[in-house]
């Protein structure tokens, strides 16, 4: 495990109702007469429930964060959330670029670094999203787009701001197949590398890399060993407080 503080992110997706706030006040009393974690904790629940997460967590170290934000910060975008508007309903991340956002809405890189920089520009932390398909993958060209979406989707403000970079293998997202821990640890070594060629050594190695791809209570300690391997995107598994727990615990 890098040096670097690991931080393990939920993203409930589109679920969760407000009886769902009993499943994150079980986490928090997992939290506080468990083990303290030694990862930072953070939920990103969906909009509806977004300030409750933020207000119920908060004294259990929950920190609260958005699926998404427009680049804009205010204007005539029905149905959109500005990045402010998460930051004022107490978000400190936001999940940006992630590959459901890029597939099922045609969000082009370019996109994901207009939100990551509105996103900095509110005071949030953006967690930007990367990885290839299976198609990619099997034409051998996963490393290559992954350094694409790297190149552009990371705004230039990453170098004074902080960024988490989140590596998801599409074909791997709520599958349930998983790649080897050397295919994760050579994409990982991959984008640190292009994050120090980029942000200089100091800035490069700070940068936390997270695995998100069928991230499970019975894979998540071997995976969250692996070398530049900071920390865990968490789909499903984040609904059920014991096994979002058990996940967190692995590090």
């Amino acid at each position: 495990m890098s040096t670097i503080s690991p931080l393990i992110a939920g993203n409930w997706k589109m679920n969760g109702l407000t009886h769902s706030l009993d499943e994150l006040a079980e986490l928090a009393r997992l939290l506080t007469t468990g083990e303290a974690p030694r990862a930072l904790v953070v939920v990103c629940p969906p909009a509806t429930l977004l300030a409750a997460v933020a207000a119920q967590g908060a004294s259990s170290g929950i920190i609260a964060g958005g699926q998404d934000c427009h680049a804009e910060p205010s204007g005539a975008h029905t149905g959109d959330i500005s990045a402010s508007m998460l930051a004022d309903a107490g978000a400190q991340y936001v999940i940006v670029g992630h590959s459901e956002r890029r597939t099922d809405h045609g969000e082009s890189s370019d996109t994901v670094r207009e939100k990551a920089e509105a996103a900095i520009g509110a005071g949030l932390k953006p967690i930007i999203c990367v990885g290839e398909t299976e198609a990619q993958r099997n034409a051998g060209d996963a490393e290559s787009v992954v350094a694409g979406q790297l190149a552009t989707s990371i705004p230039d403000a990453a170098g004074q701001h902080e960024v988490i970079v989140a590596y998801e293998p599409i074909w791997a997202i709520g599958t349930g197949r998983t790649p080897t821990l050397d295919e994760i640890g050579q994409m990982h070594d991959t984008i640190r590398a292009r994050l120090v060629d980029r942000f200089g050594l100091s800035k490069g190695e700070s940068i936390r890399i997270l695995y998100g791809g069928s991230l499970k209570p019975q894979n998540a300690r071997e995976i969250l060993g692996v070398a530049n391997v900071n920390g865990g995107l968490v789909g499903g598994a984040s609904l059920l407080a014991k096994d979002f727990y058990t996940i967190i615990s692995g590090v």
